[in-house]
Formats: structure tokens, sequence, C-alpha cells
């Protein structure tokens, strides 16, 4: 993984930081600490970031939207 990758990461899961529990937020600000340094993760605690993006990383439901671009049919 990139540098890139883990800003992607980080930010995203920014969003949710209210919803971490204490584990979580620690590890996070941990993360984030390392992000500052300019640190390249591991791949441990790039797995453990990983994880923790996907449980709380919802996906739009782009199905939704198709009413808007569907065409009028006269």
């Amino acid at each position: 993984m990139s540098f890139r990758d883990q800003q992607k990461y980080l930010d995203e899961l920014r969003k949710y930081e209210k919803k971490f529990d204490r584990n979580e937020l620690e590890e996070y600000k941990m993360y984030m600490k390392m992000h500052k340094d300019e640190e390249e993760f591991d791949s441990v605690s790039l797995q453990q970031l990983q994880e923790l993006y996907e449980k709380y990383y919802e996906p739009v439901d782009k199905h939704k939207y198709d009413a808007y671009f569907k065409r009028k049919d006269n």
C-alpha cells in the first residue's frame, strides 16, 4: 500500500470518528500520528486500518439516483 492509500482510508474514517468505541478511537489516533510523521504503515497496522474502514464505511446506493437520469418517454 502506498502513502496515498493510507491517506484515503484515514480521510474517510475521519467522518466516522464519533462512532468509534474507545479502543478503536485510540488506534485511529495512533494511525493519525503515524501518518503525520510520514511513516509508511507496516502490514499489520495497515490490515487493522482496512478492517476499521470496512467496518464503518457504507458505500452509497447508486440505484436511488437512477430516476434522475432516465429519459422521459413521450
